[in-house]
């Protein structure tokens, strides 16, 4: 089946010059007058076995006024690799051509899916691109993450498609190695994580799925930079936009609602290699309380309806279930209180407000004001509309053209 692997890559202002209001929100995006990490995960395809697979590295500015040299950079560091696959670059310039195009062959309402701002539009992408190249399967790969297996490909396109007891197979996660080379997350144990257990969760919850057998089953987990997704799948399930992290968990929780499971491969592994988060720990679980509170809202959203499964929050235990049930403001209570103690015996008293600030966040500016699973709703039909509009051989040769895209 043909494949694309999407590798999307972050880069901010060179180091020192500091962030706006204005620009984006990513988790390390690298600074201009650094190599960054896209050179080594590109270097790390030579070992694949199968390369029969189209590659697109997707550039991301984090600020409009940086598009331009991010994509010269990006540009020169593909230039700079020797590669024995077809690769292509899109980045700010490409996205303003689809636009444009899509204006002239009547694609107006759709333009607003394809934006390069935020990690779910930034997926999208990663699943538009390989549609867009006619592809069955699109592999979804960070530019974080090195490759160790010689068999990956063979491994990422061995049971897409096919079926499990009856269930179509139309996505597979594998998992990250992490830098020791185990799957397991290892941290310092906090005494606010008693309460915000949330690595504690991810390990049982990978225990379960990646340290027994059988080697494929349904996860309540996946990892963005280690998924395979067919087309079944990505022609009619779309990452949410208002998500703005965890985007790969509700993703899952996306397609399980329209009665797609979601299955890990125990095998199917890559090295990951992240810098160090450089936000404080007050920050870190703040963008987990919007990320759990908005996912739990999209599940007591929900409606049942013709070709729609209803998803619990059991249903995803141990993790990420744990963190979208009733008990999650009992949980960012107890553990705000104690970070925020834990932070004033150490003269840290703005972070130990941020953090109590955590608290209030919870109950009010994280809730979602709009209905959660309604926007899914419109999102996936437009999600649809495009997908089908974009599939018409004189559409799709149109914007392969503006992109130098040509088959």
């Amino acid at each position: 089946m043909k494949t694309t692997m999407v590798i999307p890559t972050y880069w901010a202002r060179e180091s020192g010059l500091g962030t706006r209001e204005t620009d984006a929100v990513y988790d390390h995006p690298i600074p201009l007058d650094d190599e960054g990490t896209l050179k080594r995960a590109l270097e790390s395809l030579s070992i694949l076995d199968e390369k029969d697979f189209d590659l697109v590295v997707i550039a991301v500015a984090n600020a409009e006024d940086i598009e331009e040299r991010v994509e010269e950079k990006v540009a020169s560091i593909i230039s700079a690799v020797s590669f024995d696959v077809e690769v292509r670059l899109f980045s700010h310039s490409h996205l303003k051509r689809v636009h444009e195009a899509m204006k002239e062959v009547g694609g107006h309402s759709f333009i607003d899916l394809l934006n390069l701002r935020g990690y779910s539009n930034i997926r999208n992408l990663c699943l538009f691109l390989p549609h867009l190249l006619a592809s069955e399967i699109a592999v979804l790969i960070d530019d974080d993450e090195v490759f160790e297996d010689a068999g990956f490909m063979g491994k990422a396109r061995e049971f897409i498609g096919l079926t499990l007891n009856s269930e179509f197979i139309g996505a597979v996660a594998g998992y990250y190695l992490q830098p020791d080379g185990h799957w397991q997350v290892k941290r310092e144990k906090k005494e606010w994580m008693k309460y915000w257990d949330k690595i504690d969760r991810m390990n049982e919850a990978f225990e379960q799925i990646i340290g027994k057998g059988p080697r494929l089953k349904e996860t309540p987990f996946v990892f963005g930079g280690n998924m395979v997704v067919h087309k079944e799948v990505f022609t009619r399930i779309p990452f949410d936009p208002n998500v703005t992290r965890g985007e790969d968990i509700d993703f899952l929780v996306n397609m399980k609602m329209f009665g797609y499971k979601f299955f890990l491969d125990n095998i199917l592994y890559i090295k990951h290699l992240p810098p160090p988060k450089s936000h404080s720990i007050w920050k870190q679980l703040r963008e987990d309380i919007y990320r759990f509170v908005f996912e739990r809202a999209k599940l007591r959203d929900q409606e049942l309806m013709e070709n729609m499964v209803r998803v619990s929050p059991e249903e995803l235990d141990p993790y990420p279930g744990s963190f979208m049930k009733d008990d999650l403001e009992k949980k960012i209570e107890r553990a705000c209180t104690i970070l925020a103690e834990q932070y004033r015996k150490d003269g840290k008293e703005a972070d130990a407000a941020e953090t109590l600030k955590n608290i209030e966040i919870a109950k009010f500016d994280a809730i979602p004001v709009k209905n959660t699973f309604h926007h899914l709703l419109n999102i996936k039909k437009l999600w649809e509309k495009m997908m089908e509009f974009t599939s018409r051989n004189d559409i799709k040769e149109r914007l392969q053209h503006v992109l130098n895209w040509i088959q």
